[in-house]
Formats: structure tokens, C-alpha cells, sequence
């Protein structure tokens, strides 16, 4: 059986936070019901048209799930999420602040009709204090993180190209989730867990928030180089196209001059990190000299034979048809409402279990029906809700 397998999670969620942390629990297992407004759902369904005809996001975070639409502000709709959420295992939701606890979602009201629900609220910037009402997205919460301030080029900060901060939230509710239900195991009882976006970026910022400490000036912005490390970044070739290598400490740097430079006098001259990193200009022209006379293929053979660490600057075309992913088999394909589309196998590998189900993407309220029979609604009872736009 796979790890979850059993597990009931109800999550009313949108854009990318929740619906990433809910995916997770899907690929080991756990059903999951995705509350949707009837008629729109999840506004992430709407971002684009990318992945034939679906939104690219929404793809990414909602296959193997059941789209169960509900207009919440009617009673009849709530009154069928309160039966599910007397059964299920984890609620999990990212609604605007106070949302949730108003409708009588929050843990306080649901432990006493379900002692074993673990519920998971996140945020922007969590409860209390003066940001708790602040709308927040990724961007957004990137900027007040600081994260903005130390990427990008010297001239120019930029955010980063995905939404890093939603992917923070999401795997911090992800583990948190996983650790109660290991709780559960032992007490027999769930609790609340609450994930603020902010926070979860900010620990991610513990590098430069330490290299900051006592009002040390912050990193640099290099771009696509390390701001810390030199040599470490992207070097461009005789061909046009870019390496990326990382040289560590001096022993990996003596054999970088030695064997790919074939210059090994130079590792005396630019020892230490410190000391490479502080000429990083002049030793950019030094290696970017000798970059110019191989292609990127020579160079990285070069890199490889001398054990230096070095990768390709690959666009998403070469991400798709990347050799290592084919060759240990890492794309399958997931139904969807518009047929089949390619998907990458979670990154978890757990020998003891089946492997992730791999579902298909839910069409907006497709298993609305046949949630409500399981719940005991009959066929008049579901045709009245409709007809009242309840579902």
C-alpha cells in the first residue's frame, strides 16, 4: 500500500501554497477533495492556456485529486462540508485570514466533533500582529522576505523565476501535516498547524540574514554566480554557449588551475576564497580567456576528467528531454480534461510501497455527484442543490 493510502483530506485552497502541500499527500496516497467554487474554482485554473488548453500551475499542483464544487455562503453547501470534515483526516486552507474560522472551520470548532483532525492553515503572514489582514502572494512575500534584495545582477534586483515562496509554504505544511499524523499515531488526537508564507521564506533567507548579523553589509547580487564563492557561476565558451562550474575550497582550486586552466601557477596567486572573491573581476577575465578558446562540450570534458563540479545552462526545452530523466524513467502521462499530458514521478522514492498514483487532473466539479451519494445525498437531494446553485 502506499504511505497515506486511507487518509481522507478536504482542502479548500487556491493558486499554489495549499494545492502544493495537497499534492504531495495525493502522491503518497492520501484521497484528496478539493473544495471549488462552482462555476470558476480555483482561480489558478485561469492563469493561463499553456498546457493544452489548461493552466500550467494548475496542472503542476492538482493531479490525483477530486473537484467537489460547494457556494459556501448557502448553508445547504456548508452542511455538506461539515459532514465531510467530521471524517476526514486533514483540512487543510488557504483562504484569507479569518475566513475559514468563521464558517466554523477552524481546529477549535472541529476537534469536538472530530478529536482526530489535524488542520492546516496557512497564510501570508499568520495570525497576529500587524500584517495578519495584508493580502499576500508570492511576489509580494518574496520582497517583505528580503529575498529580492540579494537576487538578480548588480544593477538590477529581480525575483526569482518561480514561486518559491508559495513552494516554501507549501512544503513546510507539507512535513508539518506528516509530523501530526505521526503525533496522531501516538495520542490519538490532531492539532492545528498554521504556516505563514513569510516565515517559511525567511528561513530559507538564513544565509544572508547571517551574513548580515550585527549590520554587516548583505551579500552581493552576481546574477547566476554565487554571491560568497569564486569561482562559482556560469563561464561562457568559444561557442556562445555557458557552463556553470563551482570550485569549493583551494585543493579543488589547485586542480582547476592544474587541469583545466593548465595555468597552476595561478593557484598560489589566488588563494583562499576570500582572496578570489575579492579579485573576482580579474579572474573572471582569466577564465573566461581560457573558456573562449573550447567549446562548452570541450570545457565540461575538461571539468569531468578533473572532478570539478560543473553543469549546463539549460533552458526548459533541454529540461524536457534531459538524459538523466529518461534514463531513469521519470515521465509518465496524467489524464486531464483535455486527454493525456506528460508528468514527472514525485521525487520520493519509497521502496516499500506502491508507486504514486498518478492521477488525473480534476475537471472543475467533476466528482461533485458522486461525493454527494457517498455522503448520502440521493439523486432529488443533489438535483435541489443544484438547482439552488448550492453546488
Amino acid at each position: 500500500m502506499r504511505p497515506l493510502e486511507g487518509l481522507l483530506v478536504v482542502t479548500l485552497e487556491h493558486a499554489i501554497a495549499a494545492p502544493f502541500c495537497t499534492r504531495q499527500l495525493a502522491d503518497l496516497g492520501a484521497r484528496v477533495i478539493k473544495v471549488e467554487r462552482p462555476g470558476e474554482g480555483d482561480f489558478a485554473r485561469a492563469y493561463d492556456a499553456r498546457a493544452h488548453g489548461l493552466a500550467s500551475h494548475f496542472v503542476w499542483c492538482n493531479r490525483s485529486k477530486e473537484s467537489l464544487t460547494l457556494d459556501l455562503k448557502q448553508p445547504a453547501a456548508r452542511a455538506v462540508l461539515q459532514k465531510l470534515v467530521e471524517r476526514c483526516d486533514v483540512l487543510v486552507q488557504n483562504l484569507a485570514p479569518g475566513a475559514a474560522a468563521r464558517m466554523g472551520l477552524d481546529h477549535a470548532s472541529l476537534a469536538p466533533v472530530n478529536a482526530g483532525i489535524v488542520v492546516c492553515d496557512i497564510s501570508g503572514y499568520g495570525e497576529g500582529g500587524p500584517y495578519t489582514e495584508k493580502k499576500a502572494y508570492d511576489l509580494l512575500i518574496q520582497s517583505e522576505a528580503g529575498f529580492v534584495s540579494v537576487t538578480g545582477t548588480p544593477e538590477q534586483p529581480s525575483k526569482a523565476g518561480l514561486s518559491i515562496a508559495d513552494i516554501a509554504a507549501g512544503m513546510y505544511a507539507y512535513s508539518s501535516v506528516l509530523a501530526a499524523l505521526l503525533q496522531r499515531g501516538r495520542t490519538g488526537r490532531g492539532q492545528r498547524l498554521e504556516i505563514s508564507m513569510l516565515e517559511a521564506m525567511s528561513e530559507w533567507m538564513g544565509f544572508p540574514l547571517y551574513y548580515t548579523l550585527d549590520g554587516q553589509p548583505p551579500p552581493p547580487r552576481a546574477g547566476a554566480s554565487h554571491a560568497a564563492i569564486y569561482p562559482y557561476g556560469p563561464f561562457t565558451c568559444g561557442d556562445g554557449k555557458q557552463v556553470v562550474l563551482a570550485v569549493q575550497h583551494d585543493r579543488e582550486w589547485a586542480i582547476f588551475c592544474d587541469q583545466v586552466l593548465l595555468q597552476p601557477e595561478l593557484a598560489k596567486t589566488y588563494l583562499g576564497n576570500a582572496n578570489r572573491l575579492a579579485q573576482r573581476e580579474q579572474l573572471r577575465a582569466v577564465i573566461e580567456g581560457v573558456c573562449s578558446t573550447l567549446t562548452a562540450e570541450q570545457l565540461v570534458e575538461r571539468l569531468d576528467a578533473a572532478q570539478i563540479a560543473n553543469a549546463q545552462l539549460n533552458e526548459m526545452a533541454a529540461l524536457w528531454r534531459h538524459p538523466q530523466l529518461a534514463a531513469r524513467g521519470r515521465w509518465t502521462d496524467i489524464g486531464s480534461p483535455s486527454g493525456p499530458l506528460p508528468a514527472l514521478y514525485p521525487p520520493h522514492h519509497l521502496s516499500g510501497s506502491e508507486p504514486p498514483p498518478m492521477g488525473p487532473v480534476p475537471a472543475l466539479g467533476e466528482h461533485t455527484e458522486s461525493i454527494l451519494a457517498e455522503l448520502g445525498y440521493g439523486a432529488p437531494e443533489i438535483a435541489r442543490l443544484r438547482a439552488e446553485k448550492a453546488i
